[in-house]
Formats: C-alpha cells, sequence, structure tokens
C-alpha cells in the first residue's frame, strides 16, 4: 500500500487586518453611555463642525457608507439624550461616531475553511469551476465570525482565489420574516419550554406568524396571565430567545461574496460563529440549497447550529434541536438516504457518530461510526466536513489529535447504500503539519471544515495552526488505493 502523493498548490491566505467592518459600540453601562452623550452635547457648535471633518477625514475613506451607518446609529442612542434634546444634523452624526468602532474581523487568524461550487458556473472556460470558500476569521477579543472568499478551479486543477472586494458588509435582519407556527410549537416543546401559557401565545397567532404579531400576542397574554405565576416570564423569555436564535439575514443588492461578513448577531454566538461545514444539499425533488452545520459559542457553551442559503446573499440561522445536538463538527451529507437526512457528528468530542432524521431540524438517534484506532489519532478524532460521493463510497475527510496534541488528517470510506459500514480508512496521515505549518495561533495543526471533488481530484482547503489557510490537491484513485 503506497501513500497518496498529496500536494500542497497554495495559494496562501494569510490574516489582513485591512478587512474592517464598522461597528456600534456599546459603553458598559447605560450610565457611562448618558455621560458620553451629555460630554458630546456639551461641545461647541463651531468645534462639533471640525470634529466631525476629522471623522469624515479618516474614516470616510475606510467605509463605503459610513454617512448612512451613523444616520442609523444616531437613531440607536437617541435614547441616552434628554427628551427635550435638539441637537443639529452634525452634532448627531458625531455622537453616532463616539457610539462606533472599528473591528478589524481578520487581524488574527483566516483558518478553518470549506469549499462549494458557486451557485453560478457561467462564462468559465470548459472544464473549470467557480467555487466559494468559507473560511473562520478571528479578531479582537478572539471574536470567530465567517467570512468568504470567491475563485475558480481550472481544468488542470490551478487554483486562483480572486482579490477580496474593499469593503466589508454585514447582512441586515428581515424583521418581517416569517415563522412557522408548528415548527416553533415543536421546537419549544423540546426545548423543555412549552407549557399552557405558551400554547395560549401560538393560539392567537396564525399558520405563519412574524416577530411583531408574537410580541403582541405576549403582551396580549401576559396582560391576562396571574401576575404572580413564575412560569409566565420564563415562558415569554423562552418564546422570544427561540425567535431570536432562528432568524434571516439578508445582504443588499449588488453585495459581493467577498464583501460578506456573518458576524455574531445573537446571545448564543456572542463570542463567536465556528467552523461553518458548508456543503451542497441537493433534494429528491431536484432543488439545490447550501447548508452549513456551525458551532455558536457564547463563551462558555458550544451549541451546534444550521445555516440555510439558495444563494449566499439570504442567510437563515436555524436552531438544531434533540438529544443528539451537542459538541461540534456536525456534517451534513449532500442528499437524503433512503429518504432521510443524514448526518456526523461527534457527540462525545472523541469519536465519529452517523445520525438520521427524518426532520433536518430534528436530531434524536446516534450511532458510533468509528473510534480512535491509530496512534496519531488516539486523543480523539472527527470529521473533516461533509461526506464527498464517490462510486467506490463516501469519502470522509477525518482529523486525528495524536501525541502533544498534534492535529492530523486522515480520511474514512463508507459504503454508498449503507454508510454505517466503515470499507476503510486511513492507516497513516494524509497530511500532517510541516515546518512552517507548526507555528501558530495553536501550534500543531492543520484542518479542514470540507473539500470537493473535481474532474478526478480532491480539492483540499486547509488551515494550520489556526492562522492561515492554504490549498492541497490529490488524485481521488490514489488517495483511494493509500486506505487501508
Amino acid at each position: 500500500m503506497s501513500l497518496p502523493s498529496l500536494k500542497r498548490v497554495g495559494p496562501v491566505l494569510q490574516p489582513d487586518p485591512h478587512r474592517k467592518l464598522i461597528r456600534p459600540f456599546e459603553p458598559g453601562n447605560e450610565q457611562t453611555a448618558r455621560q458620553i452623550a451629555a460630554r458630546v452635547m456639551a461641545i461647541p457648535e463651531p468645534q462639533v463642525r471640525s470634529l466631525l471633518e476629522m471623522v469624515w477625514s479618516e474614516f470616510a475613506g475606510r467605509h463605503e457608507h459610513l454617512e448612512e451607518f451613523l444616520h442609523r446609529r444616531y437613531r440607536q442612542v437617541r435614547r441616552y439624550l434628554p427628551p427635550d434634546a435638539a441637537p443639529s444634523p452634525e452634532r448627531q452624526l458625531l455622537l453616532a461616531s463616539y457610539f462606533t468602532h472599528e473591528y478589524s474581523v481578520e487581524a488574527a487568524a483566516l483558518f478553518n475553511p470549506s469549499i462549494v461550487p458557486h451557485p453560478d458556473q457561467t462564462g468559465l472556460a470548459e472544464g473549470a469551476l467557480r467555487f466559494v470558500l468559507s473560511l473562520r476569521a478571528t479578531g479582537e477579543g478572539h471574536i470567530s465570525s465567517i467570512t468568504f472568499r470567491t475563485g475558480v478551479i481550472s481544468p488542470q486543477h490551478r487554483i486562483t482565489v480572486n482579490p477580496p472586494a474593499r469593503f466589508l458588509v454585514e447582512p441586515e435582519r428581515v424583521w418581517n420574516a416569517p415563522y412557522d407556527q408548528a415548527l416553533f410549537r415543536r421546537k419549544l416543546a423540546e426545548l423543555g419550554v412549552g407549557c399552557d401559557f405558551c400554547w395560549r401565545v401560538l393560539d392567537q397567532l396564525p399558520d405563519q406568524f412574524t416577530m411583531a404579531q408574537l410580541q403582541h400576542a405576549l403582551a396580549t397574554a401576559r396582560a391576562k396571565a396571574d401576575p404572580g405565576d413564575p412560569t409566565v416570564e420564563r415562558a415569554a423569555r423562552g418564546m422570544i430567545l427561540l425567535a431570536e436564535s432562528n432568524y434571516q439575514m439578508r445582504f443588499p443588492p449588488g453585495c459581493q461574496v467577498s464583501q460578506q461578513v456573518l458576524f455574531p448577531h445573537t446571545p448564543s454566538q456572542r463570542n463567536g460563529i465556528e467552523d461553518a461545514r458548508f456543503v451542497r444539499f441537493q433534494d429528491d425533488d431536484g432543488t439545490t440549497t447550501y447548508y452549513a452545520t456551525y458551532t455558536a459559542y457564547d463563551g462558555r457553551i458550544i451549541l451546534p447550529q444550521l445555516l440555510e442559503t439558495p444563494d449566499f446573499n439570504q442567510f437563515k440561522f436555524i436552531t438544531l434541536n434533540g438529544p443528539a445536538v451537542q459538541n461540534k463538527g456536525m456534517a451534513l451529507f449532500p442528499r437524503r438516504l433512503q429518504g432521510r437526512y443524514a448526518m456526523l457528528s461527534r457527540q462525545d468530542d472523541e469519536n465519529i457518530f452517523l445520525m438520521y432524521s427524518d426532520h433536518l431540524h430534528f436530531w434524536h438517534q446516534r450511532k458510533l461510526l468509528v473510534a480512535p484506532q491509530q496512534p496519531w489519532e488516539l486523543v480523539k478524532m472527527g470529521n473533516c466536513g461533509s461526506p464527498i460521493e464517490t462510486e467506490a463510497g463516501w469519502l470522509v475527510l477525518t482529523h486525528g489529535v495524536g501525541p502533544m496534541r498534534k492535529y492530523c488528517l486522515g480520511a474514512l470510506l463508507l459504503d454508498l447504500k449503507d454508510p454505517s459500514k466503515v470499507i476503510a480508512r486511513s492507516p497513516t496521515p494524509l497530511l500532517s503539519p510541516n515546518a512552517l505549518e507548526r507555528e501558530g495561533y495553536v501550534p500543531n495543526v492543520v484542518y479542514s471544515c470540507g473539500a470537493l471533488v473535481h474532474r478526478g481530484v480532491l480539492i483540499l482547503p486547509y488551515a494550520w495552526s489556526d492562522s492561515a489557510t492554504s490549498f492541497a490537491t490529490v488524485p481521488v484513485a490514489d488517495l483511494l488505493a493509500s486506505l487501508g
């Protein structure tokens, strides 16, 4: 048995501190915010104009829509002013600038990539493939978000990553996005929040309702409820939290994929959206949707969640429910298997499990698929993205952790009809960190969140040492021949 000729081909994507978002700055508490606002209100009007001109000269060229952002930000911080305050238009913008800051999304690390075919394959040479690359980007405070790049794989498997757009953009929340009542009820019950009060609230709502309708129904039900009932506030908070955790975001028209940033938005994501594993999913009716499992992290608790997008413009953030929704590293198969969804997971932080479900949002059963076996994976192992369908079976890239917490990449081959059957697995690592790749924020690591096959060759984007990202390739036939 010969080792596959896995080849590092580049290019290398390094962290870029120039990639900045403009974001709201929130002082520590409301009293501090009011004090800041009062100080800004005390600035003489001529000085207001000169200070605002300084803001424009220093920051207008660094952001595409700075003035528009500051107008929105003023409407948000207006509450810190006395009710009778009437600041001039210039002072409004200056006040907003004191409650705004830049955030360098990719300053610390750009890693843990996944790759999928781009929704738009027009205008390419025959045999070429356009792709979307998702990346975990880390900035100040070790907060992780998802950023993107696009590129092309040539017919000869040369990989070109397009220069990213200059300005970054966050999506806006779609506040009128509908919630499905039957699904909402089921999620409440799964979470253990459902109660008579919840059902009374939902009974007021149509089959498809909005956040505004939910808030109105909650206010009505609270007014009628026993003020001494402690379950009412708990149930109300649970319903709002569930609604806030299942939401839609939309980027503005014309926004390039490489401009887009999915930044933490809810309390469960406060410290990061981590390790998105994107997959191009084809349903039984032929429709195509891009899904990504990711890890939400609030600083204490990790929580597997789901992203859904048809076009990399509008995204749904979806909670996953059920006792099998645990730990990190859930990865969806790219199609249903015998009518059911299938997922890989790592329930116990050591082994790889296989799960099936009739509903994408709910996962109850799990089955052990593989356990650490080789010396380079004895600490723990997990998947490196969604399984890839080949004629020989489902190809699953894995990571294993060995001595000195060194991460290496390997592979499994699962039966095409029954993926609970392991046909073969790597006896030795396919990729280990070399001398350059050993150095970084977390040393001695190579890791990936998803690869693809193009014209018989595996295209593997991978990160090293939680710092940067590169690419490697290997003919699928050579890889399969190396599995034992």
